[in-house]
């Protein structure tokens, strides 16, 4: 069985909404799939996508082989580094965690960050 990591649509008429999921090569788009991987919404500005790194990584690692839209979601979300090879975890989570810091930065800079506490707990 030939798997395939690839888009299924979702959402409504001009709104779409994919998932990233592991199908059998064989099986329709929006048909039966073996394992959903993570989701891309490309409505918001930026794209949202989610993907688990693990499950991408454990399927990449046995064969299979990702549409060429997908594989360009990999590399944006770090499972992928540039030349299409898997990155391994500890440098994703390297990755993620300088994404962090100017993800925090941001939100105190629009007055969204955590509050001091008031008063004292008794």
């Amino acid at each position: 069985m030939a798997v395939k990591i690839r888009l299924k649509r979702m959402g409504a008429h001009k709104k779409p909404f994919y998932r990233i999921v592991a199908a059998d090569s064989r099986a329709p788009r929006d048909g039966k799939f073996i394992e959903e991987l993570g989701y891309y919404n490309p409505l918001t500005d930026p794209a949202d996508i989610k993907i688990n790194a693990d499950k991408a990584g454990k399927w990449l690692s046995t064969g299979a082989q990702p549409t060429d839209t997908v594989r360009a979601l990999l590399k944006k979300a770090g499972v992928l580094d540039a030349s299409g090879k898997l990155v391994c975890k500890a440098e994703a989570d390297e990755a993620a965690a300088d994404m962090a810091p100017e993800a925090a930065a941001a939100a105190d800079a629009d007055g969204a960050g955590p509050e001091a506490p008031t008063g004292t707990a008794e």
